[in-house]
């Protein structure tokens, strides 16, 4: 069995032959279970290395403790006034991009006898809107000028929506992603009735396609965002990472069963950021994991330590991860 095939096991709600791992980011192998594609227009700017600006003209920037990873700069931001975004914000030139030629040259190197491939709608409108005005003025935004919040959101999910309908039938894809984070580690940073309003209508726009096509939705939110998961099925959401344990994971377990695949379920936090953390201690905590969550199945495993690229003490820690997951998740079905 391939991991591909493996990964439709869960994805259909039934027991895989063993844990699969979410290593949506780091498959390009063609060797993982699924890998996430998209225009180069919405991600160019992660690329790793020097700062950059997105198709938005906001600025990201490297982090070095998070591996290089980027964030939006932290001041001079795009948007200072949301009632001034239809003199600010202009849609990017789309007329010159061979969309066909670069959808062929990222599934070249991507085996689909073995992996999934995932596409990402692109449509993290809340994250979008703190780039381009930062936290402080984008939420009072969301609650001061809703109407204007919404006029912005339906301009940027219509070029949006027109970019995704070109591009899938070109990619073909598998599975649909939906990356948004909309929570805070203890709390969601807007209410449930905030984000009907202003978020889940444009999401479902997006997320129409993936219906059309008969295929199931990831959702990327990080944090205590467990509120909205009823309004999730209407988006047609069937798998949810990282799943992060400040959410009653169990509950949600017990609740939902293997309609939501819960991905993740383990967080590098607490006693695991001591520097003398021993081998044993990580190795038992992901071992804790795979015995709460994957039995009957509906788990996937993610998760890994972050730090400055080469360091030391994070690869060493990262390795012992993926002793853990490979000695015992590759197992976990057998026993």
């Amino acid at each position: 069995m391939t991991e591909k095939e493996n990964y439709f096991k869960l994805l259909r709600g039934e027991q895989p032959d063993w844990i699969p791992r979410y290593t949506v980011f780091i498959s390009k192998s063609g060797k993982g279970p699924v890998t996430m594609v998209a225009p180069s227009l919405f991600w160019a700017h992660h690329a790793p290395g020097t700062v950059a600006k997105d198709c938005w003209g906001v600025t990201y920037v490297p982090v070095e403790s998070a591996g290089g990873a980027k964030i939006p700069q932290s001041y001079d931001f795009v948007l200072k006034d949301i009632r001034d975004w239809r003199k600010v914000i202009r849609l990017p030139d789309i007329s010159e991009i061979d969309f066909e030629t670069e959808a062929k040259e990222q599934l070249a190197g991507i085996d689909r006898n073995e992996t999934a491939v995932m596409y990402d709608l692109n449509c993290g409108l809340f994250q979008l809107l703190m780039s381009l005005m930062g936290f402080t003025e984008g939420l009072c935004a969301m609650f001061e000028e809703p109407d204007e919040v919404k006029a912005l959101f339906d301009y940027l999910n219509g070029f949006i929506y027109e970019v995704n309908a070109r591009c899938v039938d070109l990619y073909k894809p598998d599975m649909f992603a939906l990356v948004d984070d909309t929570a805070t580690w203890r709390n969601p940073f807007i209410s449930l009735d905030m984000f009907r309003d202003l978020l889940k209508p444009f999401y479902a726009v997006q997320t129409q396609l993936a219906k059309e096509r008969g295929c199931g939705v990831d959702i990327h939110n990080c944090g205590r965002c467990e509120d909205f998961i009823e309004d999730w099925f209407d988006l047609g959401i069937v798998s949810w990472n990282p799943a992060q344990t400040s959410n009653d994971l169990v509950g949600i377990k017990k609740r939902y069963g293997n309609s939501l695949i819960l991905e993740g379920c383990w967080n590098a936090r607490d006693e695991l950021l001591d520097p003398n953390v021993s081998e044993q201690t990580v190795k038992d905590s992901i071992k804790r994991t795979f015995d709460t969550f994957a039995p009957g199945g509906g788990y996937m495993f993610t998760g890994s330590f972050l730090g400055p690229v080469n360091d030391a003490e994070t690869i060493k820690k990262n390795r012992w991860i993926l002793e853990a997951y490979e000695t015992y998740g590759r197992t976990f079905y057998q026993r």
